[in-house]
């Protein structure tokens, strides 16, 4: 089986999770530069500024990066379905003084298409990962003909072969205990979801591509530990949101380095897809996952301005706290300290 190293022609079989909110290019630029792999999320990037930062990340290093992209398909607005979801934060638009129909109805998150393909054209990065499945076949095709590697994130062994038999050339394997979004596409039932040191032994038999294990992976012997059941390469995500390269908010940052990052739960309010996150006042209050949610990315509208309103006073109560279930690796230092550190489990094997 070919290493990550000759796929994507790093040093170290270590991808920086995309983090998409909490980072741009400095982090995946500092990242690849150290000869690990750096990520930049793209789906919550319009078009200029997804230019803007491919300039910038280009500029940074001339190492390999990846570009990550979510390929779910966009939901059709249903009106009874939002309706229920404005009554249900009706208590709190009255307590911050919004009114409901001020609010803009919109996805917020785009998922992969040819006009991004158009734009990245210019600049046909060595890797390119997607969440949530893949892309149509013609937009897979155009991504092979620029000579880039493609991943994605499987949750299940059954979405690991999905992605195999569509000719991926390495696979996510994305534990439970990940923070932000699940990549679950294939089902939407959450008791599938397993841990990563049980789910990369499981992919890693079922397929013939290599795996890469991914959550709670914080430190060297978490390291050491996905490697020795079988990954080809570790991704970390959580430990790097404290780097001084991530562009995480303060308040962000302050429930990180707090004993409430290590009560995390899955929750579909803040955008309509599970994902993991520190609790905040809404999850407590309307219970992590809620049908009332509209599908992802729907619900973002609603909770948008009073996400704003709140953090203007300093509060977390709608905040977006994506983190993994293991806090401990997350460090106020360089990223690229912190990659030497995690790099050093590849010795230990």
């Amino acid at each position: 089986m070919t290493s990550l190293q000759t796929l994507f022609g790093i040093d170290y079989p270590l991808i920086q999770a995309p983090l998409a909110g909490v980072q741009l290019h400095e982090l995946a630029a500092a990242v690849s530069n150290f000869g690990a792999l750096g990520s930049l999320p793209c789906a919550m990037l319009a078009p200029a500024a997804l230019k803007e930062e491919l300039l910038k990340l280009r500029a940074a290093t001339a190492k390999p990066y990846n570009v990550n992209f979510f390929a779910h398909t966009n939901p059709e607005p249903d009106a009874e379905r939002e309706a229920a979801w404005r009554e249900a934060l009706s208590p709190y638009y009255e307590e911050f003084g919004i009114d409901p129909s001020s609010i803009a109805a919109g996805p917020g998150r785009q998922p992969f298409s040819a006009a991004v393909a158009d734009l990245l054209d210019e600049f046909r990065p060595k890797v390119v990962s997607f969440h949530f499945g893949l892309p149509a076949p013609e937009l897979m095709q155009r991504v092979r003909g620029w000579g880039s590697r493609i991943i994605a994130s499987a949750t299940t062994v059954a979405e690991a072969q999905w992605l195999a038999e569509r000719g991926v050339d390495a696979i996510i394997a994305q534990g439970a205990e990940a923070g932000g979004h699940r990549g679950i596409f294939l089902s939407d039932d959450l008791t599938t979801q397993i841990g990563t040191f049980s789910l990369v032994p499981q992919i890693a038999r079922a397929v013939k591509v290599p795996v890469i294990a991914a959550g709670g992976i914080v430190d060297a012997n978490g390291v050491a530990a996905a490697m020795a059941l079988g990954a080809a390469g570790v991704q970390v995500g959580t430990a790097y949101m404290l780097c001084p390269e991530a562009t995480t908010s303060a308040l962000h940052r302050a429930a990180l380095k707090s004993e409430r990052a290590r009560h995390t739960v899955l929750t579909n309010l803040l955008t309509g897809r599970p994902a993991r996150g520190i609790i905040n006042r809404v999850m407590h209050d309307l219970g992590p996952i809620n049908a009332v949610a509209p599908e992802f990315p729907l619900a973002t509208g609603g909770i948008a301005p009073l996400r704003a309103k709140a953090e203007a006073q300093g509060r977390d109560d709608f905040t977006t706290m994506w983190a993994g279930q293991n806090p401990d690796g997350c460090k106020e230092i360089p990223a690229a300290e912190l990659t030497r550190e995690l790099v050093a489990g590849f010795a230990t094997r």
